[in-house]
């Protein structure tokens, strides 16, 4: 059942997932019906692969002691979206909640000629290095003012794994983010508008380092347009991307066994146990999810021992520029109405505070003060 915002009645789902398999996709539901959002009897229920990647890494995260993280962090939650786990008892559970949660106004056939050719993945996202004792320890970089100046360049390479996102240059600020980049995170927008958006900073293509893995973040249906292409190794047919090439966009490093697509229920659970903006409360809701950062920093608290965050904003945010290639100017950070930034910077203080993750933040050296009986 979920709250109908227009009237304040229940109103029951439109099918079950549970009991007989549907046959036939469920009545599209329309986001404008809700003033906030709506909240289903199985809000709060999520597939889980069985079992999670065994640990033997005794700083594991998912060693952590605090009662609200173990109460909340689920191990084995569904991080990705193949064909094999998809049926129509799942569009429709699916259905209920507004994209990127679900399919919410999305026709069946335009969204499964897409899903229908995403392959199941070979191996897990990550495995740990040969001589590491067990432990995935990974570096989550985001584009942060930060780490302008921080020379943390040589300190994030030498993680096992580091996962970057968006506009994520690298060249000429190498000193100071590093060069390596293990996984990349993006959606269709942000993997081709940052070409233009980036440009100038000397941006020229999504990271493309050998045997890197891409993750795709499915956020409308553009992106499942881009999917469909880039599947099928030809131009998109449909979109605001039509005619474009995909597989063009990834420079020689698109592989089928190294590309992964976000699941739904990830997404969700994601939001809803870690990042419930008041925002949701609002009429505003469907527009409001979690950064492409947040998304990439929570696939890593599920996929590694060890999480040491770089570039993302922090208390004295104020201090820097918005990105960390802009230098010699002092740009604010901008707030978009669909992301929640200071609901977001409090969660990662309060998972470095209880040791969940490392954050990086900037110190300003202390000036030396003289000593007194020193003349």
């Amino acid at each position: 059942m979920a709250d109908s915002a227009k009237n304040n009645t229940e109103v029951k789902p439109k099918s079950s997932t549970h009991g007989a398999v549907a046959e036939t996709p469920m009545p599209l539901l329309y986001i404008k019906d809700f003033q906030k959002l709506p909240h289903w009897d199985f809000e709060d229920v999520y597939n889980q692969d069985a079992p999670p990647r065994p640990t033997t890494c005794a700083q594991s995260l998912r060693n952590s002691q605090d009662e609200k993280f173990k109460e909340a962090f689920l191990p084995n939650i569904r991080l990705f979206l193949h064909k094999d786990n998809i049926n129509m008892s799942e569009w429709n559970r699916l259905s209920h909640f507004n994209s990127p949660f679900g399919f919410m106004e999305f026709k069946y056939n335009d969204v499964m000629a897409a899903v229908k050719l995403i392959p199941k993945p070979k191996e897990p996202l990550l495995l740990p290095k040969p001589g590491s004792n067990g432990c995935v320890r990974c570096a989550v970089v985001g584009n942060a003012g930060i780490l302008n100046g921080s020379k943390k360049g040589v300190e994030i390479d030498g993680h096992d794994y580091v996962f970057r996102m968006n506009g994520a240059i690298t060249k000429g600020y190498e000193e100071d983010v590093g060069s390596k980049t293990s996984v990349y995170m993006h959606t269709t927008h942000s993997m081709t508008a940052s070409l233009y958006l980036f440009k100038k900073y000397g941006y020229k293509s999504a990271p493309h380092d050998e045997g890197i893995k891409y993750v795709m973040i499915p956020e409308g249906m553009r992106d499942f347009q881009w999917l469909e292409g880039l599947l099928k190794g030809q131009k998109i047919s449909s979109g605001p991307y039509r005619n474009k090439v995909p597989r063009t966009f990834y420079s020689g490093q698109y592989n089928e066994s190294r590309f992964y697509v976000l699941h739904h229920d990830f997404l969700r659970y994601m939001r809803n146990r870690f990042l419930k903006s008041h925002n949701l409360n609002r009429a505003i809701w469907a527009k409001f999810r979690p950064t492409n950062g947040a998304i990439t920093l929570f696939l890593a608290l599920h996929t590694c021992d060890t999480v040491d965050a770089y570039g993302f904003m922090t208390d004295d945010y104020t201090k820097y520029s918005n990105y960390y290639f802009e230098r010699g100017v002092h740009s604010k950070v901008t707030f978009y109405i669909n992301h929640d930034l200071i609901l977001e910077k409090n969660t990662w203080k309060d998972f470095h505070n209880k040791k969940i993750m490392k954050l990086y933040q900037r110190t300003e050296p202390k000036t030396k003060m003289e000593n007194p009986k020193q003349h």
